[in-house]
């Protein structure tokens, strides 16, 4: 994921809110929550100590952008192929 998008772990991590880090933070949420077990206030903590609306908040977003934007789904496909292994 970091090597995907060209950004480090302590940048997915961090409070930045520039959108070359937000999108692919909301992107790792978006998968820790469909492929995981841990609750939104688990997958929150991890990034940042961010809250669980926050977390919800980016779930419903890159569904909407996946649904919206055909690059954006392509780009999931991709990161959940290299996720399956």
């Amino acid at each position: 994921m970091t090597k995907y998008y060209n950004v480090r772990l302590s940048d997915l991590q961090s409070k930045r809110r520039h959108k070359s880090i937000a999108f692919p933070r909301q992107v790792c949420m978006y998968l820790a929550r469909r492929h995981t077990r841990y609750s939104l206030e688990e997958i929150g903590g991890y990034f940042g100590g961010r809250d669980h609306t926050t977390v919800l908040h980016a779930v419903r977003t890159v569904d909407g952008d996946c649904q919206s934007d055909r690059e954006v789904a392509k780009q999931l496909n991709y990161l959940e192929s290299q996720l399956s292994g």
